[in-house]
This record gives structure tokens, sequence and C-alpha cells, in this order.
């Protein structure tokens, strides 16, 4: 069940991607790649938006605690 959900979500978030990628093309007046492109490019921005996310969010979650590790020891 949980592995048929992250297929869902990761459906999702591809045609997500990819109309935000058709928008930004129309933006621009440029014409959006056809196909199997867009559809790879897509995918490629999405699993770029979780390694940002990871990245970040394992910054963050390192920050909260040393900041924790800070006031225990303060604590003593």
């Amino acid at each position: 069940m949980d592995n048929k959900f992250k297929e869902i979500a990761r459906n999702a978030e591809s045609k997500l991607t990819e109309s935000i990628l058709r928008w930004k093309y129309r933006k621009e007046g440029k014409a959006a790649p056809q196909g199997d492109l867009i559809k790879r490019r897509s995918e490629q921005v999405r699993d770029q938006a979780h390694r940002i996310l990871h990245e970040n969010a394992k910054r963050v979650w390192e920050e909260i605690k040393k900041a924790y590790h800070r006031k225990e020891g303060s604590a003593e």
C-alpha cells in the first residue's frame, strides 16, 4: 500500500511539474518540448527539487539538534 501511495504521489508531482514547465515555456514565448522530452524534463526537475528539499531539511534538523543540545547543556 505504501509503495502504491508513493507512486501516486510521484506521478502527481510529475504532472504538476510538467504543467509548470509548459506554463514557463508559454510565458517565455517558446514552444514546449513534446512527448517524452517534456516528461523526462519534468521528472528531472522533480528529482532536483527533492534533492534540494532533502539537503535543506537535513541542515534544519542539524540546527535544531544543536540548539537543543546547547539548551540542554546550559541547564546543568
